[in-house]
């Protein structure tokens, strides 16, 4: 019995530490929209502040943005400036070449919109408040507020359902009847209040048909309503009800009165007119919203809360993770605490697990509506013009927001970009054709709910360094690819990747031209965002074949070589593509040593610059590998060594990635906890000192989640990597995670993988194959494989390459010799 008794006590101290673990909290309301804590189903998010006399949810719904289906043939000239643009570039005119691409913009995309704000007005006066918390479980996606006042305890609880899309709120009392607040919604968008059916609380409006970028300060209407190509903006609906058995409620369009209440749920509802990106948004909002709030509404909290768990915990408990576990716990201090004794220096490897983990927990709660993914804050915004939109940046960003989906076993949260590429196939190539005359499909540098394809910039306003380029299509599609290399789906490979990376192809095979080496070259060219020197105070940002291009360029052939083959399809495009890579201008090292990033040898004015696009090709592509191509591993490294380890939010996130590709585990660790410097809402300076809000938000500043969803790729990428082909166990550990176990990866090939470590070392994996295959398994230990299948073992420099037969279903157990 005395037995018994310990292990339970044991189990709940473990089940404890763990909870905990899973936590944010903290001891004061927020004040600023970055120390608030986001929930979200997907579509339907908030920020939760926690106040005491007014509690603020500051809401967004995913499919509300600014604008509308596209205009088509906006710059209907621009395809006459390509022949131009060209020869100023064979003749190393950049100034001219610059001008040129100017003529060749088009319209800047639109933005995404905050839906409004629930305010709970619960008015304790003077009244002293004690025992207040609020945290943020991310492991239950439940938000809650607690505090005590008059000797009563008070809590609010909120989560964002998916299975019944809502956003439910619990208010409750710890003595009866002392419930009484209002509750008020507001929205900055253009909207009106009304009473429907006697007891729900409606906010209806439309968005504005357009919103230019935060960044554009020459107009006087920034923001405009009214009407575009025959659609009104997004028309939205926002609907609160409110439920007591013991309280009165009463209602008018100033908001609900509650009192005299023990326990009240709150519910909301939204919906938009979204009916597509490439249709007007005319379906009826009002009624989408009120037919999910009415059967909401019949169910309890407990029936309610059951099914949230059910479906978020179906996703996130995939995977765990737990590093150090003998170092001292520190989750008695509340977050913003800990992050600044981290910042200080201070050892905290379960706050490193954490913020892993609210990178997951972000993604879940972000991108689930179907061709509607995570933008450049997931679905948390407050702004009418938020930071650069707000919107799709696809020369690096929503690309990031996407690095983890696969390994870190959220597939499912990766569809909803696959539905963006397939819009953006169909917009992309009205644009290929109209400004380019080219086949295929392409996409620029922003994007937006519509599919927004072409070159930004408002018909010449916009810097082309970042404006005009134009791979963003070749880019996406390596997310169909990589979908295809982590679940072995041959039918989504055949159906859905193969197409649209061909169709981007189409466009790739039309741009491509030859230069006088023979070589075939893009012209114009990029290196998002940097700008080169070719003279004495002459600064350039037109090229010609920069790196980045190439390494896109060459990701795609290769990645549609392979994918023509497994399908047994295409010889004769397959055979093409073989040529035309073979003729692609080459990778090149520059006189430092480093991978160069440009045609030429040229030096940036800014060679710290927080963009490494011409590191494409070693992350989040594969070209560049340390155990294949220790040449280009080198120059990789030495570019690394020469852009410092400085950055923006995202930028340090990038570096963790390509800094653990090339198996340097110390110095990846070193960024990754350069993510959780704390940045104040004051400390904002744009690009400048990324790190981390008291939230846990990435700081650029300001926020971008791609930093967050970055963070957890890197930390990842230290641990499993599977890109060379094989499963490589614990290829970049750093010296700080002396122990630790990581369960539920998955690795390229369709294996689910577990991996434990102590001393530094391995000490065993597990690994569970999807299909059955060969499967090899690279580790710096020799290791013994249970079940006995027939091994091939061979060693080679990284370590002992072990190849088996897995068979689907079966659990191979695998352990240090």
């Amino acid at each position: 019995m005395y037995k018994f008794f310990l292990l339970g006590a044991l189990f709940l101290v473990f089940s404890t530490n763990q909870t905990s673990a899973q936590k944010l909290w903290y001891t004061k309301p927020s004040v600023q929209w970055t120390e608030a804590l986001p929930i979200g189903n997907g579509r339907l998010g908030a920020m939760v502040y926690g106040g005491v006399n007014e509690e603020l949810l500051q809401l967004n719904e995913a499919t509300l943005w600014s604008g509308g289906p596209v205009k088509e043939n906006v710059n209907p000239n621009a395809s006459a400036y390509l022949p131009q643009l060209r020869e100023a570039l064979f003749n190393e005119d950049y100034a001219s070449a610059r001008k040129l691409a100017q003529k060749m913009q088009g319209l800047y995309s639109e933005s995404y919109m905050p839906l409004g704000d629930l305010k709970i007005s619960q008015n304790f006066g003077n009244h002293p408040v004690a025992n207040y918390k609020r945290d943020l479980d991310i492991r239950r996606a439940i938000a809650t507020t607690s505090f005590t006042v008059n000797g009563v305890n008070y809590k609010r609880e909120v989560f964002s359902s998916a299975p019944d899309q809502v956003i439910v709120m619990k208010i409750s009392a710890s003595k009866p009847k002392m419930l009484n607040f209002t509750i008020g919604s507001s929205s900055q968008l253009r909207s009106g209040k009304s009473v429907l059916n006697g007891n729900i609380l409606a906010l209806a409006g439309n968005a504005p048909i357009h919103v230019d970028p935060n960044y554009v300060d020459n107009k006087k209407d920034p923001i405009r309503y009214g009407t575009m190509q025959d659609c009104a903006g997004m028309p939205f609906e926002l609907l609160t009800k409110a439920i007591s058995n013991d309280g009165t409620i009463k209602l008018d369009t100033a908001g609900i009165t509650v009192r005299g209440a023990t326990e009240v749920l709150i519910y909301l509802s939204a919906a938009t007119g979204f009916n597509g990106f490439n249709n007007c948004p005319d379906l009826n909002a009002q009624k989408l919203a009120q037919d999910k709030l009415d059967l909401a509404t019949k169910k309890s909290w407990n029936v309610l809360l059951t099914a949230h768990l059910k479906d978020f915990q179906k996703y996130f408990n995939r995977v765990s993770l737990q590093l150090n576990a003998g170092e001292k716990s520190k989750t008695n201090m509340p977050t913003d605490e800990r992050l600044e004794a981290y910042t200080k220096g201070g050892k905290d490897s379960e706050l490193e697990a954490t913020y892993f983990q609210y990178g997951r927990y972000l993604l879940i709660s972000s991108s689930r509506v179907a061709g509607v993914p995570a933008n450049l804050q997931g679905i948390w915004n407050k702004e009418m013009r938020p930071p650069w939109s707000s919107n799709y940046t696809t020369n690096i960003n929503v690309q990031m927001n996407y690095w983890m989906a696969e390994n870190c076993n959220l597939s499912e949260m990766h569809t909803p970009l696959f539905g963006l590429i397939q819009n953006l196939s169909v917009t992309g190539s009205k644009i290929s054709s109209s400004f380019y005359k080219t086949k295929g499909w392409v996409t620029h540098h922003n994007s937006d709910i519509w599919a927004l394809a072409n070159p930004v910039g408002d018909l010449g306003a916009g810097d082309p360094k970042w404006a005009n380029w134009a791979m963003g299509g070749d880019w996406l599609t390596r997310h169909l690819w990589e979908h295809y290399l982590f679940t072995q789906d041959k039918e989504f490979l055949a159906k859905t990747a193969y197409p649209l990376m061909k169709g981007a192809a189409a466009f790739t095979l039309d741009w491509l031209v030859p230069d006088k080496s023979g070589h075939l070259v893009t012209a114009p060219s990029f290196s998002p965002e940097n700008d080169f020197i070719y003279g004495p105070n002459k600064v350039g940002q037109v090229s010609v074949s920069t790196t980045m291009d190439i390494g896109i360029i060459r990701d795609l052939f290769d990645n549609l070589i392979s994918a023509s083959k497994i399908l047994n399809i295409d010889k004769a495009f397959r055979d093409t593509l073989i040529a035309k890579k073979a003729k692609l201008l080459p990778f090149q090292i520059g006189s430092k040593g480093q991978l160069q990033e440009w045609n030429k040898d040229f030096e940036s004015p800014d060679p710290h610059h927080r963009h490494v696009s011409h590191l494409y090709a070693l992350y989040p592509a594969n070209q560049i590998s340390p155990l294949i191509d220790p040449k280009f591993s080198a120059a990789a490294k030495r570019t690394l060594e020469l852009r410092g380890d400085d950055g923006t939010g995202w930028s340090l996130a990038w570096k963790v990635n390509l800094w653990a590709r090339l198996l340097d585990g110390d110095h990846a660790y070193k960024l990754y906890r350069n993510l959780f410097r704390i940045t104040r809402e004051s400390d904002i300076n744009y690009g400048e000192g990324g790190g981390i809000y008291p939230n846990m938000f990435d700081a650029h500043p300001p926020f971008q989640i791609d930093g967050n969803f970055g963070g957890t790729s890197g930390l990842t990428e230290m641990l499993l990597q599977s890109q060379d082909g094989y499963i490589h166990l614990l290829p970049a550990l750093p010296k700080a995670w002396k122990d630790g176990k990581i369960n539920g990866l998955i690795a390229r090939g369709a294996y689910t993988v577990d991996i434990s470590w102590a001393n530094h070392k391995l000490s065993a994996s597990k690994i569970v194959a999807k299909k059955t295959g060969t499967c090899s398994v690279l580790s710096a230990q020799p290791l013994k494989i249970k079940n006995s299948p027939a091994v091939k073992t061979s060693k080679i420099a990284l370590g002992y390459l072990y190849e088996f037969k897995a068979l689907a279903g079966q659990r191979y157990e695998l352990s240090a010799l």
